[in-house]
């Protein structure tokens, strides 16, 4: 299906027979390449995988990796995540012509009538990607420091206006310079009353936080 004008998606959901009463929650993630998102994708399905029914849309520009990374790990079952090779920008597929995302999504919920939270995983973009709302309910946009601490104040749609920016691999901050503090100062000026936390994915710092936030916005989801 292709989209041709915007409209709104939580209206169609319920009219769609594989998401009751739209209850299934659309979590974009972006970043740019090597931020942390297919790590965050991890830590989100072990941590809250017990919890609730989760099914995963990876885009890759020619290869389904983040896909097969994730089917690996054994964390989730196979059938419940889909690789989409954009063959393109993959800002592109998340933001203007989303049909291949959302078949994905249609996929998944014909075979998972329960889905809580499916989660569509962006390719590496950069600092203008953002979600189209007709794709994704929320938004999650994930930076690391390796980048350098001047990246908030670049700003961008994804930066600015994502429902939850996070700052990863806080770990490597004292050895590159960044420091996180300023980073969340400028985030601050930029995003008004939007959260941004500091992380470190691969270590497990701050996913108190992030999960606790995942898991709100999931239940808010059900009761709309």
């Amino acid at each position: 299906m292709t989209v041709t004008h915007r409209h709104d998606h939580r209206a169609i959901a319920k009219h769609d027979p594989h998401i009751p009463n739209g209850s299934t929650l659309r979590l974009g993630i972006g970043g740019p390449v090597g931020s942390g998102k297919t790590m965050l994708v991890r830590r989100i399905i072990e941590l809250l995988g017990t919890e609730f029914s989760i099914g995963v849309v990876t885009n890759d520009i020619y290869t389904k990796e983040d896909a097969d990374f994730l089917t690996k790990l054994n964390i989730l079952d196979r059938d419940r995540i889909i690789g989409v090779e954009t063959g393109g920008c993959p800002h592109s597929a998340i933001r203007d012509d989303v049909s291949m995302n959302l078949g994905a999504i249609s996929d998944l919920t014909s075979r998972f009538d329960d889905l809580d939270l499916v989660i569509i995983e962006s390719g590496g973009d950069n600092l203008t990607a953002m979600f189209s709302p007709d794709l994704a309910d929320k938004t999650i946009y994930v930076i690391d420091v390796a980048q350098g601490d001047k990246i908030p104040r670049k700003g961008g749609p994804g930066l600015s206006f994502s429902d939850l920016l996070i700052v990863n691999k806080i770990n490597l901050a004292p050895l590159v310079g960044a420091n996180t503090q300023v980073m969340l100062s400028d985030a601050a000026l930029i995003r008004d009353d939007r959260p941004t936390f500091l992380a470190d994915l691969a270590d497990q710092i701050g996913l108190v936080q992030i999960t606790n936030w995942v898991r709100t916005e999931i239940l808010n989801n059900k009761v709309q």
